[in-house]
């Protein structure tokens, strides 16, 4: 494993003869495929969110490592696939457990070129002082522990949703928390503009609880079910903050060479009203709805607006990706799962040659080779789709194709050879969920009332 403080990894960014891109992520929590306008969303405007589309690159097939927060999160920070390492499902709130403390995360790996790095908002990765963002990698933390909290600051709030600045518990700097992280964050990149830094900024807008500002749900058209208008309010409110981040990019004057991702967690949930679009299941699934994610990058002096990828990508690529952008040779980092984007991103290859993906989390698993997915779910039949026909996942094929069962059926074997069994397990309850989750005839409420 590649450690912080390991030489050959380039120069110290003051030898550089060039300044290396400041980095941005700002990851959503929870929303459909297509709850975004660059992914077909009409009912409302999020024009900042598409404008960062329009300026970059749009990733028509971009994938999260896990279907459900904290593992997802544990991967895009790691760039490696988590069920290596155990994090294979949520943490237990109040659990004491977190983030492995033998994993590195990209925080680490860029602190140790020099780079200034901070965490604002959901951290979802271990409550405990040792499993913090202080001790990840990050220089700086405004946010909170837990997986989701009130996003209005009330009494007596759990440790683990308490506001925090760096470890001390702190008012919010907004009233609603989607602003309090757009407004730190902006914070971060001023405080910072003369160096370049990696800023992470995990939304927890639109996880639930649904809260909503009036001012935001006058904008979103009355006749709606009322959950879809809460769930569109705080869009607005996600929209607005990611305006302030990119604003404030701007007003710097760091937009040309900063690396900007938009993304969101997991697929779209089924208690926020989210919007999958045309692909099955949802979060948790194993479905395209559970893992497909909506996903924008920008780099101005790199990649050319209003283009498109529309090969596999995976967040596990993220780390390697901005590694490389840092001067450091992919080749050198042997312990991450994900490949160098960058020519596939600035369009000088097509991105075709990506590894297969691979995805489990207690009793489902799944693989996608090339345009084939298998679905593996114990207790129920092994499903096949070929993507490139039917991306919605609407016509089993293991029946009529054996031969891609089995030879899909063996790298997914293969690759589970590598991992270690889960460090904490969920309860049964869950567990039936899940395998209802997959059953071959389910599509999930909202899709099968509206996508037959």
């Amino acid at each position: 494993m590649l450690c912080c403080g390991c030489q050959g990894i380039g120069p110290p960014l003051g030898d550089s003869a060039k300044r290396p891109p400041s980095m941005v992520i700002l990851l959503a929590d929870d929303a459909g495929y297509s709850d975004f306008g660059f992914t077909g969303l009409t009912s409302i405007q999020t024009p900042n969110i598409d404008q960062l589309a329009a300026q970059g690159v749009v990733c028509e097939q971009g994938y999260v490592c896990a279907s459900v927060c904290s593992p997802s999160r544990a991967g895009l920070l790691t760039g490696r696939y988590p069920q290596r390492f155990g994090h294979e499902m949520n943490l237990p709130a109040g659990s004491g457990l977190g983030l492995p403390l033998d994993q590195q995360t990209i925080a680490d790996r860029l602190k140790a070129l020099g780079y200034a790095t901070g965490a604002v908002g959901k951290w979802h990765l271990g409550e405990d002082p040792p499993y913090r963002p202080l001790q990840r990698g990050f220089d700086q933390f405004d946010g909170f522990l837990g997986g989701s909290r009130s996003y209005h600051d009330r009494p007596a709030l759990p440790r683990r949703t308490v506001w925090l600045d760096g470890e001390d518990p702190a008012p919010l700097p907004k009233p609603y928390v989607t602003d309090a992280i757009g407004h730190s964050a902006a914070n971060f990149i001023r405080q910072h503009r003369d160096q370049p830094f990696f800023l992470y900024v995990a939304f927890n807008a639109v996880h639930t609880p649904m809260h909503a500002l009036d001012q935001d749900l006058q904008e979103v058209p009355p006749q709606l079910e009322r959950k879809r208008r809460e769930l569109l309010a705080m869009t607005i409110a996600l929209d607005r903050a990611v305006g302030e981040v990119l604003q404030t990019l701007e007003q710097e004057g760091l937009s040309d060479d900063t690396i900007v991702m938009f993304l969101n967690d997991n697929g779209g949930a089924t208690n926020n009203a989210s919007d999958n679009g045309p692909f099955r299941g949802m979060k948790g699934s194993k479905f395209e709805g559970g893992i497909r994610v909506p996903w924008t990058v920008r780099w101005p002096s790199r990649i050319a607006g209003g283009s498109r990828l529309s090969q596999p990508i995976s967040t596990l690529d993220i780390s390697t990706t901005l590694l490389a952008a840092a001067g450091v040779d992919p080749r050198s980092v042997e312990d991450l799962d994900g490949i160098d984007l960058t020519a596939a991103l600035t369009g000088v290859t097509d991105g075709s040659d990506h590894p297969d993906l691979f995805w489990r989390r207690a009793v489902a698993a799944a693989v996608r080779s090339g345009p084939w997915k298998l679905i593996r779910v114990e207790g129920l039949p092994t499903q096949l789709f070929q993507l490139v026909d039917d991306p919605g996942e609407r016509h089993d094929r293991a029946a009529e194709q054996p031969q891609v069962v089995a030879d899909l059926s063996k790298r997914l074997a293969r690759w589970e050879q590598q991992l270690i069994d889960p460090l904490w397990e969920t309860g049964k309850v869950w567990r039936k969920n899940q395998l209802e989750k997959h059953r071959p005839g389910f599509f999930g409420r909202k899709q099968e009332r509206s996508r037959p």
